[in-house]
């Protein structure tokens, strides 16, 4: 290779990384002259989201306040798998017509997701949710380990990893016995009047719905395929939305360190857990 051509290459290598980083910065440009900040958050999605309340909504409305925009929810059902929700509501858009949004969030922060999904970054954790099994302490005043339930009934919302987990543990045995709900919620409710003995769900479903009511006990229940430290969510923008991402992150860390974060959690009946 000649001078001249590696000349060539490095001009041309320069310019378009300048061009990617021009489009980086007018992507966030754009939205500081639009003014709204357009957050995608799952529909239906309690504590986190559901119509106009929840975690997920009081972070979108914090984040948005803290650049000095307003905020467009863009509420979503979640598809088959979250590289769909990825597609449609971060990097390209619903073929319906509805999304992208700017941000998305409630997103796994997991290599193996970032890597499998390159459009999209992942970024500015801000909980870590896992699955517990919380007890009526009058049915099962001693939890001595998932073996213990047989004969128990136990809700789970049907399509969550709970009843997974529930119907596939011990080789089906508790089959019989697990009560299958619409909704997390509904099955707490159900434990709540009594008619169950214990929920597997998410730790924020059952503190949302149970607020610490001293007849219930949450501990912890150990399955062969059930990370014990749970996962931790944040939040997605497109890959090459660098400013956004940069001014996104900074927006999360300061909340945190306001104590703002927590207090979000807080009035939604969750103890926000990061460790």
């Amino acid at each position: 290779m000649n001078n001249f051509t590696c000349k060539v290459l490095t001009a041309v290598l320069a310019l378009t990384c300048l061009c990617q980083a021009a489009q980086a910065e007018g992507e966030y440009a754009k939205i500081r002259e639009s003014g709204i900040l357009k957050v995608a958050v799952y529909k239906d999605f309690a504590p986190f989201s559901a119509g106009t309340q929840g975690i997920d909504i009081d972070i979108a409305e914090a984040v948005a306040k803290n650049l000095g925009l307003k905020l467009s929810l863009l509420p979503f059902p979640a598809g088959e798998e979250i590289g769909d929700d990825f597609r449609n509501m971060v990097w390209k858009g619903h073929y319906m017509g509805y999304g992208p949004a700017d941000v998305m969030l409630h997103v796994p922060v997991d290599p193996i997701l970032m890597n499998a999904n390159d459009k999209v970054a992942i970024l500015a954790p801000y909980y870590r949710e896992q699955i517990r099994l919380v007890t009526d302490i009058r049915k099962i005043p001693n939890f001595e380990g998932v073996a213990s339930l047989e004969g128990k009934k136990i809700g789970v919302d049907g399509t969550s990893i709970s009843s997974q987990l529930m119907l596939g543990a011990e080789n089906g045995k508790f089959r019989e016995d697990v009560k299958i709900y619409a909704s997390a919620k509904e099955a707490l409710e159900r434990l709540k009047a009594g008619e169950l003995d214990g929920v597997l769900a998410a730790r924020s479903e059952i503190e949302s719905v149970l607020r610490k009511d001293p007849n219930f006990q949450v501990v912890e229940a150990q399955f062969p395929r059930l990370p014990p430290k749970g996962w931790v969510v944040g939040m997605a923008v497109k890959k090459d939305d660098a400013e956004l991402a940069k001014v996104l992150q900074g927006a999360t860390d300061e909340l945190i360190a306001s104590g703002e974060m927590d207090k979000i959690f807080a009035r939604n009946g969750v103890d926000r857990v990061v460790h």
